[in-house]
């Protein structure tokens, strides 16, 4: 993993982003061994899981990366899903949004203040840390109510897995409503996650994405999703076509190139883009670094 964020900050990928699952290494951990490794590039978690991780711990871990690479990280979290965080951990999950509310306002104040005294119904803290980590707080949204959320209280809104239309005309829409109820000047920076499939044959990219977007399809909050936007999955959980075919963006890397600019030009602040990747693994990834340094400097020139 580490390896692998040195040599995107030698290609000129300007950010990379890691979630932090029940099988995947700690994504906080590995960035702080990273900072030591690169210079430029930037870090951001999409998402911790909030459940497993107390808001203080969370505040001191964060610190040892904002330290180690001041201004280059941005703290993505979230509630995660009840399969993972009842089923694998076994802890209760229970109004996640009620939960992720107060853990934000927990979090923000050992942040941004260094200290909090919070009374809640999930977490009662009182306590310092010895330093401000600044950093900017993300919070990971899937339907309205979670984008909503975002617009009053967090910096930013990461999607993952939504369907562009949907991530314009309800994602967006939500985040600017939540904005505007907290009273605050501007919405909050949406980003949006878009997986990309380096080939122009339909078969090849139904294929690939289908194996991958089934993982989270099998999931409930996903499921809610993909209705929500006009794509309701069949009894046996599986994607279809035409779910993938509005979700994914794939092609010849200058018909990629192009889309993820057109999604930019709508409106959507940022993409975090996840390869999926074909049997030619170099291959693709050489490619794909050339389009995000090719969208890159398209955002630099807006």
């Amino acid at each position: 993993m580490i390896e692998a964020i040195a040599r995107a900050e030698q290609h000129g990928v300007p950010m990379v982003w890691s979630i932090t699952g029940a099988r995947s290494p700690d994504a906080l951990t590995a960035f702080a061994a990273a900072a030591v490794r690169t210079t430029t590039i930037q870090f951001g978690t999409a998402i911790v899981p909030t459940y497993p991780r107390h808001p203080v711990v969370m505040a001191q871990q964060t610190l040892v990366v904002h330290e180690l690479a001041p201004g280059r990280f941005r703290l993505g979290i979230g509630p995660s899903h009840r399969p993972t965080i009842e089923g694998a951990y076994g802890i209760p999950m229970d109004k996640p949004l009620a939960h992720l509310r107060e853990y934000l306002t927990v979090l923000r104040a050992l942040l941004w203040e260094g200290r909090v005294e919070f009374q809640g119904q999930y977490f009662h803290v009182n306590t310092e840390l010895v330093g401000k980590a600044p950093v900017p707080i993300y919070t990971s949204a899937l339907r309205e109510n979670a984008f909503r959320l975002a617009g009053e209280l967090a910096d930013g809104a990461i999607s993952w897995m939504c369907p562009a239309h949907y991530v314009l005309t309800k994602a967006l829409p939500a985040l600017e409503a939540g904005a505007t109820r907290a009273g605050r000047s501007e919405r909050p920076r949406l980003v949006a996650h878009v997986p990309v499939v380096l080939t122009d044959d339909p078969t090849q990219m139904h294929q690939r994405a289908r194996n991958v977007v089934g993982s989270y399809a099998r999931m409930p909050f996903y499921a809610a999703m993909f209705a929500d936007a006009g794509f309701p999955l069949p009894a046996d959980g599986t994607p279809t076509d035409e779910l993938l075919d509005h979700l994914v963006v794939w092609g010849a890397p200058q018909r990629v190139t192009e889309r993820l600019v057109s999604l930019l030009d709508q409106g959507i602040d940022e993409l975090l883009l996840m390869l999926i990747y074909g049997p030619d693994r170099e291959g693709d990834e050489a490619q794909f670094y050339d389009i995000v340094r090719t969208v890159h400097q398209h955002v630099g020139e807006r």
